[in-house]
């Protein structure tokens, strides 16, 4: 593949404005800071609409609206990259490192942990072998995870090292409002939009029974309980299971909790509640998630997607057993970059 690259810009569009980062368009992570954030949010929806047609074979509905918050600061998780002195993100387009002293999309506590590492590299027992870092912040702690450090395990005293400025980098997990988040597990990037993504899935839910599919630390399953649901959770990772147990408890709650793989775990059931919400990973629910919610059929069904690719692809395979999309919604997640988070509610009759 052939790709262009902007010399000069001759006549500048009216949304064209000056980016607020020194980085972008040599770093990876943004695609959109040279535009207005109106336009930008105007675009997503227009590429929603053009998957949707593209891979799903199927209109997306006439109104497509979208929830927004802040453009900067709003990320809570990072991956930092190493190599020999620098420190940073992804060139566009390649694994070069970008040397990044601040992120303006970052929360100011990751800007800090930042500002802490580049300090530490430069120190001798730096681990040299040390390729990638995962941050993760609740604004008072930040959780370190390693991600790639090749054939090495980094010691213990790496983390008492760099917890003496990164309050967290020690501790097991970390508490994220109302729940806790261990290494291993997931939580939403959007420090600001957290609470209005969970009422846009749920609104309208209704019934006694739900599924919460891919439910990770019970971001859905907490908020499905206090709406008087007899909820059940399905979720892979022991990690997540483990702390959506812990957070069930604290929060005062019940819900039947099961480690397996979703798509597995449906083909072995019978009966559909009334309610599904499913917030499966990139790769979407897949052919057999997607089948195996179409041979059950529930009434209603709510499907939090990161990649409009492959929700297109699922809602072509529930389309053809008669759902319908009762609406669609844009959440913003992540503003200045090309990520689409949508959540889309399906009925059937």
């Amino acid at each position: 593949m052939k790709r262009a690259r902007i010399t000069n810009v001759l006549e500048p569009s009216p949304e064209r404005i000056a980016p607020d980062c020194p980085y972008f368009q040599h770093c990876g992570g943004c695609s959109y800071q040279h535009a207005s954030y109106a336009f930008e949010v105007s675009q997503k929806v227009e590429v929603l609409r053009e998957v949707m047609e593209r891979v799903g074979k199927f209109e997306a509905p006439s109104a497509i609206p979208a929830i927004t918050g802040p453009g900067w600061g709003y990320r809570n998780r990072i991956q930092v990259h190493f190599e020999d002195d620098r420190m940073g993100f992804h060139e566009v387009n390649s694994h070069a490192i970008v040397d990044v002293a601040r992120c303006p999309i970052s929360s100011p506590k990751l800007n800090e942990a930042l500002e802490h590492l580049r300090g530490h590299l430069k120190e001798r027992r730096w681990p040299w072998f040390l390729k990638t870092l995962e941050l993760f912040t609740n604004e008072e702690q930040v959780q370190v995870n390693v991600l790639d450090a090749g054939d090495k395990r980094l010691a213990r005293s790496f983390f008492d090292w760099i917890g003496l400025d990164l309050p967290g980098a020690t501790e097991p997990s970390l508490t994220y409002g109302e729940f806790r988040v261990s290494h291993r597990s997931f939580f939403q990037t959007n420090r600001f939009l957290t609470g209005q993504l969970v009422e846009a899935a749920l609104g309208g839910a209704e019934g006694a029974t739900a599924w919460d599919l891919y439910s990770g630390v019970g971001l859905f399953s907490l908020a499905l309980a206090r709406r008087g649901f007899d909820v059940t959770a399905v979720e892979a990772s022991m990690s997540a299971v483990a702390d959506l147990g812990h957070n069930l408890e604290r929060a005062g709650v019940n819900a039947a909790v099961y480690k397996a793989s979703a798509e597995l775990w449906m083909e072995e059931q019978t009966e559909a509640p009334d309610f599904v919400l499913a917030d499966p990973p990139r790769a979407g629910l897949g052919k057999n998630g997607a089948r195996a919610l179409a041979r059950l059929k529930p009434k209603q069904l709510t499907i939090v997607s990161c990649d409009p690719s492959t929700l297109a692809r699922d809602l072509a395979t529930l389309r053809s057993v008669g759902y319908e999309i009762e609406n669609m919604t844009l959440v913003d997640m992540f503003p200045h970059t090309s990520h689409i988070e949508t959540v889309t509610r399906l009925r059937i009759g």
